[in-house]
């Protein structure tokens, strides 16, 4: 767990990071994001639309953390929903969270 949080502020120093519903939706869109995670404490329509926009563009997405978590990781307030815009570092966390939660966010 701690890995992933490490690897997201790490990205977020380099730049890579998109976060914020708006943010997300953007990078998402414009085929910019390699990797989205939503907290697990997100409401229902933000985890459905994230699912949804994910599953027409081909972009994995995972459910981790809580918005809590996630935004003191990247140095900000809260956070429901980020977006990785770097390959690398999309594969890299993606590797993390495969060993810690699947792709529906429940822990194995």
């Amino acid at each position: 767990m701690n890995k992933i949080y490490s690897m997201l502020g790490l990205a977020m120093k380099a730049g890579k990071v998109v976060s914020g519903e708006f943010a997300t939706d953007k990078s998402v869109k414009s085929g910019k994001a390699w990797l989205v995670i939503v907290s697990e404490d997100a409401s229902d329509n933000t985890k459905k639309m994230f699912s949804d926009m994910c599953e027409f563009y081909h972009v994995p997405r995972y459910f981790f953390g809580t918005k809590e978590e996630l935004g003191h990781a990247m140095g900000k307030a809260m956070r429901s929903s980020l977006a990785i815009t770097d390959e690398n570092f999309a594969k890299s966390i993606i590797k993390h969270l495969g060993q810690s939660v699947n792709s529906e966010g429940e822990e194995e």
